[in-house]
């Protein structure tokens, strides 16, 4: 028994030895240690990461990741690569790397095989040209030889632990975003082997994922437990244990992907077989989750999904996409229903070969349930292709909205009435080759009522009945009929009959009269951001055939009536803003719709017209139609800021361009775009219009809106003091780019507040800085707009003259030292009242035609070439009396602040011209001093770009005329 006491002593003894050795080391190598592995994980950091990196706090310690000794950072913010640089790629609270003790103590190496990173946010993003923010890992091969005696840190990772991360990825090329939301994450395995198994832990809180702005999944919770097989030599992900829980559903994944140089290689099957209808409908958006817990649901699901194949861009290349639902013996129903829904079944099928919309091939094979005695409803319906759809569909049933309402227990909305429906349908649709398929059928609703939670009172004695008939598969014997469509809202009876025949020339008869209020409407279906409470009064009877319209037999056409809006809100995917119109009454007179009044607001700009539309029957028939018409426009003020496509404002539902172009240039206001589809003249009187902080006041004349392109013809505006007058034609060419050509006449301008007050004219006219007095200007330009709606400089092209009416050119620098060299002053105040200027501009250089005025007896003259960067390359020759016939050539070079002067000499240093792309608006190489040439070839070259410049001036006059 002593013996055994003195066993157990001994073993607490050195235990405790043990013990108070391991916390010394624990204190003591964060201390011995911290210059090493601080200097080289540093080190490290800057050699392989092109992203800039930053930080607060960084620690040395056992206890943050026990029992691993890490170091530790603390507010770690990483930027992207290019051109992301100003991006925040990943922030963390804290990023630790966990040390390799063995090689740290034994070795003084650092080898890095655990990473941590807590409290994250990283934001992935890649543009619509595929280029990656994400590149920031840069491992550059050493010219040197390797020098054995060099230590420095590397990583042979095991283990990778992520908590409580939001990670956005968004993929604009793919039109791919993933947005997840409480990530935590822990990977293990020989990360750092050339072929490795990777254990995966992954949960998720919140999920969002969409594709090409629809919404698969929303606010999904995600579960996965993975082991997948990397090969990091080529690259491939083989997956060997996949299993994944979104909300309630089951998903098990097999497959494998590879990424190749130019995009990837991917085999990807999912299914989730044997689950429930509960399950699910786990999956479906969280405002159908509290439904399904309060309702009775049976029966079996299956779901299988397949991806297969390359994805790249640069090749063209996509993957095929399979997948299909399968619901058997459904039942659903609430507690407080009479009859459940019964023997609910359902078989879809999708293909979409190289994810080609084209060839979307939607097969539902079935889609059938019953409510009970005299209510079932039966659905076959197969589609292929999106532009030219093959259809063949049976769609017939009959069932009581109440007894649905019920059996499904919805809770946010009550519906009354009797639906009875058949229609079958087979051939082809397409709007292009005026293709329908055959049909025959009609869609019966009787005394309808619809209340919502979100509106206190219902759409009431809800009638429709329309029938469709199509006997040949053309639009020709294509016929509708809509007899009666009618409700009740908020005490206003609405009813429209309408019977259309042959939609090849349509025979058209609509007869429509109501009041509705559309803002209670939007209310009633709880739609947001339609903030005011806007009527539609119509009273229209409207009757005739298409042709009637474009061929001018006007007489034949029985159209008649009112159409009046008040306080409606309208947007429109290219403008930020939405447009208030605040009246509108309009008038239906055979072939015209007359604006009889027309009040609107944008933002702060204000829009009164007066006018008609013609032939507006039949744009909306035909499916490219345009609107024409003729109006007059009176403003007190516009603002042209507020239409560029990138602005801020409340419209939610842009174009995918302008989301996108927004996305990749957050800082820019981007371009007006213009609508297409319009073909519109307007008499234009404006009391002030605001571009770019520049005002232009008592603007009047004519404007035109054309295939995309507006036009200003005899257009006349005060600016700064004086009237000018101006024709221009204004294209865009994307949000972020535009063209235009103008030509200006204006007299009696004022020099200084002209260079003090318009930012062009400091770049086009530099020396006006030296001028004061009056001009006048007759000036032609054509050019780009870049992304800020700004002039792109060495796109411009054009020229004119400029008349020096009565002014004073003081001190300019390069007639100063003329000047000097020759021992004159009065070329500090020359005579240049009078004088025209004749200039021409192409490719960032600006061509001076020969050009005389005086100086006391002598008569100088000048002609040559300048440059917008201030480059000069001028000729002056210097008249002698009597009369000039007599010239001392002077050579003038450098620049406008630092001009260089050689006398005797016509032999000048030419400017090469800038290189403008015009198809990307990229400037590729800007204007520079040429190189040494022969004076003949100087002269050739000089002679070349004049002519070009000219050529570019009379193409303005084309272009405006056209």
């Amino acid at each position: 028994m002593k013996k055994l006491k003195t066993i157990i002593l001994k073993i607490f003894k050195w235990t405790g030895i043990a013990v108070v050795t391991v916390l010394f080391l624990m204190f003591i190598i964060p201390v011995l240690f911290p210059g090493t592995i601080s200097k080289q994980v540093k080190s490290f950091a800057n050699k392989h990461l092109a992203g800039e990196l930053d930080y607060k706090k960084t620690h040395l310690t056992f206890f943050r990741h026990f029992p691993s000794l890490t170091v530790s950072v603390d507010d770690l913010l990483l930027k992207g690569s290019k051109p992301f640089q100003k991006d925040t790629l990943l922030a963390a609270k804290e990023v630790s790397v966990g040390i390799n003790l063995k090689n740290l103590i034994f070795d003084g190496e650092v080898k890095i095989d655990e990473i941590y990173v807590t409290d994250a946010v990283a934001n992935v993003f890649v543009n619509t040209k595929g280029q990656a923010n994400y590149n920031v890992y840069v491992s550059k091969p050493s010219e040197k030889p390797k020098d054995s005696t060099e230590s420095g840190a590397s990583i042979k990772l095991d283990l990778i632990k992520f908590k409580n991360w939001n990670v956005k990825y968004h993929d604009l090329s793919a039109r791919v975003l993933v947005d997840a939301k409480g990530l935590n994450y822990t990977g293990e395995g020989g990360l750092s082997e050339d072929v490795f198994d990777l254990q995966t832990d992954l949960d998720i809180n919140k999920l969002d994922f969409s594709l090409d702005r629809i919404y698969y999944a929303k606010q999904k919770t995600l579960h996965a437990d993975l082991i997948t097989r990397i090969n990091t030599d080529a690259l491939t992900f083989v997956l060997r244990k996949n299993e994944l829980r979104i909300n309630e559903l089951p998903l098990k994944f097999t497959g494998f992907l590879s990424i190749l140089k130019d995009g990837y290689d991917l085999d990807i099957k999912a299914a989730s077989e044997k689950t429930t209808i509960r399950d699910m409908i786990s999956v479906l958006p969280p405002q159908y989750l509290e439904w399904a817990k309060d309702t009775k649901i049976q029966g079996n699901s299956d779901l299988f999904f397949s991806l297969k194949g390359k994805f790249s861009e640069a090749r063209n290349l996509k993957p095929n996409l399979n997948a299909r639902l399968l619901v058997k013996e459904g039942f659903v129903s609430n507690a407080k229903a009479p009859v459940p829904m019964n023997n609910l079944n359902m078989d879809l099928n999708v293909a979409l070969p190289a994810l080609n919309t084209d060839i979307l091939t939607i097969d539902l094979k079935n889609l059938s349930f019953d409510l009970g005695k005299n209510n079932s409803f039966r659905a076959v319906v197969k589609t292929k292709g999106l532009d030219e759809i093959l259809v063949n569909a049976k769609i017939k049933g009959a069932v009581n909205l109440q007894t649905l309402d019920d059996a499904l227990g919805l809770n946010e909305i009550d519906m009354k009435g009797f639906i009875d429906t058949d229609i079958q349908s087979n051939g082809i649709f397409n709007l292009d080759k005026k293709l329908f398929p055959k049909t025959k059928g009609y869609f019966n609703l009787k005394n309808g009522w619809l209340k919502t939670s979100y509106y206190p009172n219902a759409i009431q004695n809800i009638n429709i009945l329309a029938n469709v008939s199509n006997t040949d598969g053309t639009f020709k014997s294509l016929g509708v009929k809509l007899d009666p469509f009618k409700f009740d809202f908020e005490g206003n009876p609405v009813f429209i009959n309408a019977e259309l025949q042959n939609f090849e020339d349509l025979l058209y008869k609509v007869r429509a009269k109501g009041t509705l209020n559309v803002g209670r409407i939007y209310k009633v279906f709880a739609k947001k951001g339609f903030d005011v409470s806007g009527l539609i009064m119509a009273d229209l009877s409207l009757k005739g055939r298409q042709s009637y319209a474009t061929t001018g037999q006007y007489s034949k056409l029985d159209n008649k009536g009112t159409l009046i809006l008040k306080n409606i809100k309208a947007t429109t995917e290219t403008l930020p803003k939405s447009f208030f119109i605040r009246e509108g009454n309009f008038e239906f007179e055979n072939e015209k719709m007359w604006f009889r009044k027309f009040f609107a607001n944008y933002g702060k700009s204000d829009f009164a017209l007066n006018g008609h539309l013609l032939n507006t029957i039949n744009y909306f028939i035909e499916r490219k139609g345009t609107l024409h018409g003729k109006f007059n426009l009176n403003s007190k003020y516009i603002l042209v800021d507020e239409f560029m496509a990138l602005k801020s404002g409340d419209n939610s539902k842009k174009s995918i361009d302008v989301e996108y172009a927004k996305v990749e240039n957050p800082n820019s206001s981007g371009v007006v775009v213009i609508p297409k589809n319009l073909d519109v003249s307007l008499g234009v009187n404006a009391r002030k219009v605001e571009f770019q902080g520049l005002g232009l006041n008592n603007v009047k004349g004519t404007a035109s809106v054309n295939s995309g392109q507006v036009y200003l013809k005899n257009t006349t505006f005060d600016i700064i003091g004086s009237r000018m007058g101006i024709d221009a034609r204004y294209q865009d060419e994307s949000p972020l780019t535009a063209n235009y050509d103008v030509a200006v006449k204006v007299q009696d301008f004022n020099v200084q507040r002209a260079y003090k007050e318009i930012d062009m004219i400091k770049e086009v006219a530099t020396s006006a800085k030296d001028v004061k007095g009056i001009v006048s200007i007759d000036y032609k330009l054509k050019g780009d707009f870049d992304k800020n709606m700004n002039p792109i400089y060495p796109s411009l092209e054009g020229g004119g003259v400029i008349n020096l009416r009565d002014v004073e050119v003081k001190n300019l620098k390069m007639l100063s030292a003329v000047g000097n060299g020759i021992g004159s002053k009065g070329f500090n105040d020359p005579d240049m009242k009078g004088v025209d200027i004749e200039t021409h501009i192409k490719n960032n250089l600006i061509h001076v035609d020969k050009f005389t005025f005086k100086v006391s007896v002598l008569r100088p003259s000048v002609s040559g070439t300048t440059s917008f960067n201030g480059l000069l390359d001028l000729l002056v020759r210097i008249g002698l009396p009597p009369g000039g016939w007599i010239g001392l050539p002077v050579v003038v070079t450098g620049t406008h602040e630092k001009p260089k002067i050689k006398f005797l000499s016509k032999n000048g240093q030419g400017i090469t011209e800038a290189l403008y792309n015009k198809k990307i608006n990229k400037v590729i190489r800007q204007e520079q001093r040429a190189e040494k040439k022969t004076r003949r070839q100087q002269r050739l070259d000089k002679k070349a770009q004049e002519a070009k410049a000219k050529s570019a001036e009379k193409q303005i006059d084309k272009n405006l005329k056209k």
